[in-house]
């Protein structure tokens, strides 16, 4: 576990690697990084959870009761449930999607899997995303790649791809935009 700490740091950070930790004792490490997904798509969804999560107003016994009910109802139990109710009562709920982009940091590490971020205009097809799997899996030595892809219609068409520190932006709106900047140069 020393490389966690290169991996992420500051309090979501720590809040993360006990979680890690716990989970990995536990041999829960994915079910849990799945419960954490569904938590935080369901504050991305929610403009009244993410102001219940973000909200300093509400009391943490108030955040409390409202998350057990929204835990219930979307059958997160378990470690990561009692998590989210360890930084409820610590009032550090507002800290919770960082916690959760982190737990996810450490769990691909141990996974040996590398994430990347894809932006399309378009849905991509099945070949599509396999064989863009394939290009950035020999791009990352070898790593197993998982997809994160998301729609963006004003990007044109192309795709911006971000593997790591790296990014390679193929979008057309980016190539349009560089050549009006190349005329507005030239004449």
């Amino acid at each position: 576990m020393a490389q966690d700490d290169t991996i992420v740091s500051g309090v979501a950070g720590r809040y993360a690697s006990a979680l890690f930790s716990l989970a990995y004792d536990e041999r829960q490490t994915d079910s849990v990084a799945e419960a954490l997904a569904r938590f935080d798509e369901l504050i991305a969804e929610n403009p009244d959870l993410e102001r219940l999560v973000r909200s300093p107003v509400f009391s943490a016994a108030d955040q409390l009761k409202a998350l057990d009910a929204i835990l219930a109802d979307a059958n997160i139990g378990g470690v990561a449930a009692n998590f989210i109710r360890l930084v409820t009562s610590k009032r550090r709920l507002f800290f919770i999607r960082e916690m959760i982009a982190d737990y996810r940091k450490l769990n691909d590490a141990h996974r040996g899997v590398t994430r990347a971020d894809v932006t399309s205009a378009t849905p991509l097809t099945d070949a599509h995303i396999a064989a863009l799997k394939e290009s950035l899996r020999a791009a990352s030595g070898g790593r197993e790649v998982d997809l994160d892809v998301r729609l963006d219609p004003s990007i044109i068409g192309g795709l911006i791809v971000k593997l790591g520190s790296r990014m390679v932006d193929g979008s057309l709106k980016t190539k349009l935009n560089s050549i009006r900047l190349a005329m507005k140069e030239v004449g």
